[in-house]
């Protein structure tokens, strides 16, 4: 097995105490912004990354996301330029690039560049991001499946044609041949978050695109996601194999499981209470009549599974300390042993070869979240390396 952290560089100061009722305003004023934080958030995060390297951690991922405190990561590949320079042999897994905000021709230079100057360790992931950031970059929301795809295939023609040139709906160029290519030939890997939209697995069917099914380790969902997945790969000629997935763990290394309750749990609360979805629309109902959902996106989906796609509000706000004491008794929180077979288990119910492990949900300190990744670094990793997860 492979094993990547995803770190979402959360503004390392909590903010509770901004919120009217449940919610942060959004949006979130300039004066509430210290510039100090965000100087030793970047810099204990990097930090950490070095650290990971150091371990033999196989990589480390971070994604896009705008305007909130729920992670300073604007660029993705300006943190993926940074860290290749801080680190030999870390995977640096861009998770991702969001295809609909931003000239795809400029990602593909961006990436191929990228890929030079980390000698070959990016993994390059794309997504579309969250309604809110497109209503930050106006960009309408009933746009973004045909953008997205129509960036894909720029991109890809970008990297691989000797020189290409096109004219679509959205973008077109005309007798383009890039400098610098990407050092993987032929291009580097491509992965997509798969948070439960159908049209999304059908593309990612259609291009042989490895997946992460579900945005929480929910497994009703996540089984779903991955039988209609390996039937839109097998309808393009394709087979699934342990490399097309990658399943996410949230994992806490402790002495016992109430120990990992009492220490994580306040990090994960004030993720979910405070930071998840800031400024955003999570109901698929609202996401429905925004047009950033079609009326068929969860159709197939078995209806006991549906509320794990649904995104209700309440289901993060309202989250308490005994909701977690309650859920972590599946979760891989514990012992180093229980940890350990708790994600094996998952890989190999999903028959997925690479976990994508959080360890650090809700600004979580920095002393915190670097004995973490010492603690699973050194009773944990290696026994996830060591196992192989087969076909299902």
């Amino acid at each position: 097995m492979r094993v990547f952290v995803f770190d979402l560089l959360p503004y390392a100061e909590h903010l509770d105490h901004l919120k009217n009722g449940k919610e942060l305003p959004w949006p979130l004023p300039r004066r509430h912004f210290k510039p100090e934080v965000a100087v030793r958030t970047y810099a204990e995060h990097l930090a950490t990354w070095e650290a990971m390297d150091r371990l033999g951690y196989d990589g480390v991922g971070f994604n896009e996301h705008h305007t909130s405190p729920y992670g300073l990561m604007n660029s993705p590949n300006l943190l993926a330029a940074a860290a290749a320079q801080r680190t030999q042999r870390l995977k640096l897994l861009v998770y991702g690039n969001l295809l609909p905000l931003h000239d795809p021709l400029r990602l593909a230079e961006e990436l191929a560049m990228l890929d030079c100057m980390s000698n070959g360790r990016i993994v390059s992931g794309f997504a579309r991001g969250i309604p809110r950031e497109h209503n930050v970059y106006k960009v309408p929301l009933a746009d973004s499946r045909a953008r997205f795809e129509e960036a894909w295939e720029i991109i890809r023609r970008a990297w691989t044609e000797e020189v290409f040139s096109y004219e679509g709906r959205f973008w077109s160029y005309r007798d383009v041949a890039i400098w610098p290519r990407p050092v993987q030939a032929p291009h580097p890997p491509v992965w997509v978050p798969v948070t439960g939209s159908k049209e999304t697995i059908e593309w990612a069917g259609r291009h042989n695109i490895p997946i992460t099914p579900g945005l929480a380790p929910i497994r009703g969902l996540r089984e779903d996601i991955i039988r209609y997945y390996a039937r839109c790969l097998a309808e393009h000629g394709h087979r699934l194999t342990p490399d097309h997935l990658i399943i996410q763990a949230s994992a806490y290394v402790a002495d016992s499981k109430a120990q990992a309750v009492r220490e994580a749990g306040p990090y994960l609360l004030y993720f979910n209470q405070t930071l998840f979805s800031h400024g955003n629309i999570t109901e698929a109902s609202l996401q429905r009549d925004a047009g950033y959902l079609s009326p068929a996106s969860y159709d197939y989906v078995r209806p006991e599974n549906l509320h794990a796609v649904s995104g209700s509000r309440e289901r993060y706000r309202d989250l308490t300390l005994a909701d977690v004491e309650r859920d972590a008794e599946q979760w891989p929180w514990g012992t180093p042993d229980e940890v350990t077979e708790r994600i094996i288990a998952a890989a190999d119910h999903a028959g997925a070869s690479t976990v994508l492990v959080n360890m650090n949900r809700g600004a979580m300190p920095q002393e915190m979240f670097l004995e973490q990744v010492h603690r699973f670094g050194s009773k944990v990793l290696p026994a996830l390396q060591g196992h192989t997860v087969t076909a299902r």
